[in-house]
């Protein structure tokens, strides 16, 4: 398999064909900071948080690194004072949406960015699609989907297909960012199908085996 030499933050490393540059980064260490990335699912692009710097041919670009391509002899910084100023403005503009999600929370400390700058829209979902991935891509259920386009999009749960497969898996919770998953499926269970909470817990404990008892019977001590 083919090697490419590059360069990230002045370390000269080798990548083979197909990594992007934050594939390269990860397996050396370097942190570049992603919302929307997942080890098992495609490179989405969508928080642009990975921005970095790639100098390529005199020519200096800024790109998405989950879906920039490593190639032959390219310089990537992962920080730099332009990096730092479009991380700022893509961490200010989420906390509009969630501005207590820890993440971001974190994010901003590290980049000194105003969590007030722009007028809040509290959807606490910041459309990193992870949820929406995950079910496509791991679970093959798609129970959650984008609706709708541009400004009003915004993710739920399908009703239908959540009643099914969403009760015994509830895997996306845990890798949403701002806890918006947990919170969309909840209202979709009180709206669509309330008390199947009830009833799964009366049907769990009636089909709950009884408890057998063991009585133990003391030993007399031997001399």
């Amino acid at each position: 398999m083919t090697e490419i030499n590059l360069t990230i933050d002045g370390k000269q490393v080798k990548a083979e064909a197909g990594m992007t540059v934050l594939d390269v980064a990860r397996r050396e260490d370097i942190y570049i900071p992603t919302l929307c990335h997942h080890e098992k699912l495609e490179a989405f692009g969508g928080c642009r948080l990975c921005m970095v710097e790639v100098e390529s041919r005199g020519w200096t670009s800024y790109v998405v690194s989950c879906l920039y391509p490593v190639a032959k002899d390219i310089v990537v910084r992962t920080r730099s004072d332009k990096v730092d100023k479009i991380r700022k403005v893509l961490v200010e503009e989420l906390m509009a949406h969630a501005p207590d999600a820890p993440e971001l929370v974190n994010l901003a400390r590290e980049y000194g960015a105003d969590r007030d700058r722009f007028k809040k829209e509290a959807s606490f979902c910041v459309l990193c699609g992870l949820c929406v991935r995950y079910c496509d891509e791991v679970k093959k259920k798609n129970a959650v989907s984008f609706f709708d386009n541009g400004a009003v999009r915004q993710i739920k749960f399908v009703a239908e297909i959540a009643k099914n497969e969403c009760w015994d898996c509830q895997e996306c919770f845990a890798i949403c960012p701002t806890s918006y998953a947990q919170a969309a499926y909840l209202l979709t269970e009180a709206l669509a199908f309330p008390g199947q909470r009830k009833t799964a817990k009366r049907a769990a404990k009636a089909t709950a085996k009884p408890r057998v008892i063991i009585p133990i019977t003391a030993v007399p001590m031997t001399a």
